[in-house]
């Protein structure tokens, strides 16, 4: 009875750390197509020369997402979502570096 218990709990326990190494893989994944995403769409956009590295895989993980599911509502293939998700990353990176630019204000004298 004692090594079923132990079975289990093992079998328990590496279904649980299985869990957690896959959702940790998951999110390394999201952080790379959301970088390369919000590579892109950086480039596709101007002015975007204040928003920083993290807020560039934000917007570029945000963008994979809505796009994805922009593609799948519309029923587009996979080449049409990958541009939907530049798409809608594009469009993100440039609200975030709008807001977060700095205007410079000249005094003229």
């Amino acid at each position: 009875m004692n090594i079923l218990f132990f079975l289990l709990l093992l079998v328990l326990a590496l279904a649980v750390a299985g869990t957690i190494i896959g959702g940790l893989l998951t999110l390394i994944g999201w952080a790379l197509v959301g970088l390369v995403i919000g590579a892109i769409a950086r480039l596709a956009v101007r002015g975007t020369g204040g928003l920083g590295i993290f807020r560039t895989i934000l917007c570029g993980i945000a963008g994979a997402i809505g796009g994805g599911l922009l593609a799948n509502l519309l029923g587009i293939g996979d080449v049409l979502e990958f541009v939907a998700s530049v798409v809608v990353a594009a469009v993100l990176v440039a609200i975030v570096s709008s807001g977060s630019r700095r205007d410079e204000v000249r005094v003229i004298r």
